[in-house]
């Protein structure tokens, strides 16, 4: 992947802009908000924080009805909460009991920010305690939907919202948000939001809904965690003309114009939260993803939860799916049918493993693994029409139109899909993966699960039961000849919570491979 990216910083692709910027800065360890003991009751934050009614207002502090009688006198809360005191752990069991008569999964999102919104502590607990169940709530696939009607769900704005109309300030906007020491920032400029597409300044929901992930999962600090959405504008028209949409009424900015604003954040970002700061990208087109990789990989702490988070969770999925189906990477045959930044991303991790097994040349290992794109098969014929991330995987092949007929001819022994399309893994492509292997490896990646390659079911129907199936957002179990199967989920929430939670208490300032090859081969103890 490495390889690739010096490619592109070597070439044109770059984003051009002016390098001019100062560093200064740096993330203090200093995390004194919840110091109290039970012999220091009264907390430094009640004096300079928030005490009284206005304690109850604030989500970083309250606690509701499990403030103590102690609390209760020394925060001045009498008169204002019911006499009753009531555990964190009964709060837990009412409020998912709460969430759980909820039939629409929007609604359980709502129920679920509007509780982070004022009961932070509750919230994570809430989540930490119930993952399996919540975690498709506040993450995949409900946050899509979410996302799609930000502007009409939205109560109160959680993170930065940083416009064109902000350039030449974004310093200033930076400093306007109340926590001074952070560690992880998730970035999204709304243009491919899931498998949605452009949804502008509403993607919002992403970021916000990785950090909530950050901390439940990784234990990372939520005042620690910082969610961004650049607004450039949005070719999407439907929200242009739409009443209630939230964010700049234009078309996006793209070149120079989009180049300087996002450099003069990553400047901002340095200078203000100094060198060891995360900055997560999340969500950029591919014509942007890359090229914005491939600039700040060699001067901030970044990573791009969709190339490298994907690519890292997928060959994690893989060398498991090794103990069942046997042999080594290098004996498998991989086709994709997506060729943008997940699919190719993968591609690049899965050949750069095989590589340091075999001892083989990338350019070698490379050749294992073919790509479908909306326009067929890429081949060498069509290098010249090929997008820079395309081009390393074009083999020498007679042109192919369809996915079925490219399945026929290349005979995979795994079948990854990442295209954001969904069905695209009809009966006639899964059949045709059942004939020459015993044990097809299926992948359907997308996200939502509207957008899903294949259902579970279909893949183990189709498959007579054979497929070894993993999916990006959730499927219930399926029943098929009398046998239950439980679908694999290969989702970057195993994955990006703990390798930033890895980058932060290490003290790295740069992302290499390395590291996600051996996150790929973590194991849970």
């Amino acid at each position: 992947m490495e390889s690739t990216l010096k490619e592109l910083r070597d070439g044109n692709t770059v984003l051009e802009v002016d390098s001019k910027s100062a560093v200064s800065g740096g993330v203090r360890d200093v995390h004194g908000e919840d110091a109290a003991t039970e012999d220091q009751i009264v907390t430094p934050w009640t004096i300079s924080v928030a005490s009284g009614y206005s304690l109850l207002r604030n989500p970083h502090h309250n606690k509701g009805l499990a403030f103590t009688e102690k609390e209760r006198d020394h925060h001045y809360l009498r008169g204002l909460l019911p006499p009753s005191v009531v555990s964190q752990d009964l709060q837990v069991k009412k409020l998912m009991a709460n969430i759980r008569q909820y039939t629409v999964p929007l609604q359980k999102y709502m129920a679920m920010m509007d509780l982070q919104e004022r009961n932070e502590k509750l919230f994570y607990k809430l989540l930490m305690d119930n993952v399996e169940e919540l975690l498709p709530v506040v993450y995949t696939p409900t946050v899509g939907e979410a996302c799609q009607k930000y502007g009409s769900i939205l109560r109160r704005p959680q993170g930065l919202f940083i416009s064109l109309n902000e350039k030449g300030k974004i310093l200033e906007v930076l400093k306007n948000w109340p926590e001074k020491n952070i560690q992880v920032i998730v970035v999204t400029d709304g243009e491919r939001i899931l498998g949605l597409g452009d949804l502008g300044c509403q993607g919002m929901g992403i970021p916000v809904g990785k950090l909530s992930l950050y901390t439940a999962l990784g234990g990372v600090r939520p005042s620690a965690c910082l969610p961004v959405t650049i607004d450039v504008g949005t070719n999407n028209q439907k929200l242009l003309d739409d009443e209630f949409y939230i964010g700049l009424r234009q078309k996006r900015a793209t070149g120079q114009e989009y180049a300087e604003l996002i450099h003069e954040f990553m400047c901002a970002v340095k200078q203000n939260y100094g060198e060891k700061v995360l900055v997560q990208f999340e969500d950029f087109a591919n014509h942007n993803a890359f090229d914005l990789l491939a600039r700040y990989g060699t001067t901030h702490l970044v990573f791009n939860d969709d190339i490298q988070g994907t690519a890292s969770v997928v060959l994690a999925g893989l060398i498991s799916a090794l103990n069942l189906v046997g042999g080594t990477l290098a004996e498998h045959t991989f086709l994709f049918l997506g060729a943008g930044e997940a699919g190719t991303g993968i591609a690049e991790l899965i050949a750069l493993e095989m590589s340091k097994q075999t001892q083989a040349p990338l350019e070698e290992t490379r050749k294992k693994i073919w790509l479908v794109d909306s326009k067929g098969l890429i081949v060498s014929s069509r290098m010249d029409s090929l997008q820079h991330f395309k081009k390393p995987w074009a083999h020498e092949h007679e042109p192919i139109k369809n996915l079925v007929d490219a399945v026929k001819a290349i005979k995979p022994t795994v079948l990854i899909g990442s295209s954001g399309v969904g069905r695209t893994f009809t009966k006639e492509v899964v059949e045709a993966m059942a004939s020459f292997n015993e044990k097809p490896i299926i992948l359907a990646l997308s996200n939502p699960t509207s957008q899903s390659e294949c259902t579970a079911e279909e893949a183990y129907t189709w498959s007579e039961g054979r497929a070894i199936f993993a999916s990006g957002s959730p499927f219930d179990p399926v029943e098929y000849n009398g046998k239950v199967f439980v679908p694999g989920q290969s989702n970057n929430a195993y994955i990006f919570p703990g390798f930033g939670l890895g980058l932060i208490i290490s003290g790295a300032i740069r992302v290499h491979d390395d590291m996600l090859l051996a996150a790929c081969k973590c194991k849970k103890s």
